[in-house]
């Protein structure tokens, strides 16, 4: 038996808060996920046009084993610099990777992020030298610590699902023997996230409790071939992304973090038809809090994990776009 948590959102998993900024001018959003301590965290790539930060660093061979934060943006490329501002405030800190601790001589933030299109959603656009990305991150970083806003807000509050209104969705699953994993996420897909002809999302079989309205398929239903239902009539490279984060309080190494990351994925696939296609940047962190050890046999609680995971992710997805949608 595995159940929500008791805030069904990432924010049942313990050592991290997640702050969220918008300008609603522009029609855009910026989510932080601040960990209480540096910690792991691994990234999965899979669409075609992705747009990311420090996503290279999280390779579990290279220096940096751990992060101080992980940013997920609107504002296409010009959404990068939302983690500049937060590590312009982390620093000031005086938090960040040291490589030697000298006086003087300030540490690095190491704050992957990544970004998604949505700059031809109507807003004004209109910032010239001063795009407000930069403001957003910091703005979001001190909002750190309020009540998570779900739908139209943070990374996703200018967001399309497919033809529908896309939003910041999130969920959590606690298991009997207390493994807990939870997933938040900013859904701008290309694809659809209902099933054609119904309003049953393709997550429907991992709902818990009409979490995203209780919709089902009728018992004789058929897909059809290529039908995509409401997915976006005329894609673009770089103008569809869903970002995710996953987190978990499992202590994890950078390579069990990186292997619940590839299979968070699915979530993806189990949520939006189709997916990971040329027209997305689909990108998937996956965050270990370490507040306990992963449990022995080691490589089979890392698959049940990454399994939760993936079906965490889908339910997020459409609990996201469902709570976007106009009451």
């Amino acid at each position: 038996m595995a159940l929500p948590g008791p805030d069904n959102s990432m924010l049942d998993i313990p050592g991290l808060s997640i702050g969220q900024a918008e300008n609603h001018q522009v029609e855009t959003g910026v989510t932080v996920i601040l960990p209480d301590e540096r910690a792991v965290c691994a990234v999965d790539v899979r669409g075609g046009g992705p747009g990311t930060r420090e996503t290279d660093a999280l390779a579990s061979h290279t220096l940096v084993d751990a992060v101080d934060a992980v940013v997920l943006s609107g504002g296409s490329s010009y959404g990068l610099a939302s983690a500049d501002g937060v590590a312009a405030v982390l620093g000031a800190r005086g938090q960040g990777f040291g490589l030697i601790d000298l006086p003087g001589v300030p540490k690095s933030p190491v704050i992957p992020s990544a970004i998604l299109y949505d700059l031809a959603n109507g807003g004004d656009k209109a910032w010239g030298e001063t795009p407000p990305y930069r403001d957003l991150g910091r703005a979001a970083l001190a909002a750190v610590g309020e009540p998570l806003r779900l739908g139209r807000a943070g990374a996703g509050y200018g967001a399309r699902a497919g033809a529908l209104m896309g939003g910041t969705g999130s969920a959590s699953i606690v298991t009997e023997d207390g493994l807990r994993v939870g997933a938040l996420v900013a859904v701008n897909a290309f694809g659809s996230v209902r099933m054609p002809g119904s309003d049953a999302y393709w997550a429907w079989p991992y709902e818990v409790a009409g979490e995203f309205g209780g919709a089902r398929p009728a018992a004789d239903y058929v897909l059809h071939g290529e039908d995509w239902g409401e997915a976006k009539v005329n894609p673009a490279p770089r103008e569809n992304t869903t970002i995710a984060c996953i987190a978990t309080d499992i202590a994890l190494t950078p390579a069990e973090a990186q292997r619940v990351a590839i299979m968070a994925q699915d979530g993806f696939a189990r949520a939006i038809r189709p997916v990971h296609t040329p027209f997305d940047g689909d990108v998937v962190f996956a965050l270990s809090t370490a507040q306990r050890d992963l449990p022995d046999p080691r490589d089979y609680t890392l698959a049940r994990l990454g399994n939760l995971a993936a079906d965490c992710l889908a339910r997020a997805i459409a609990r996201g776009v469902h709570l976007a949608q106009p009451s």
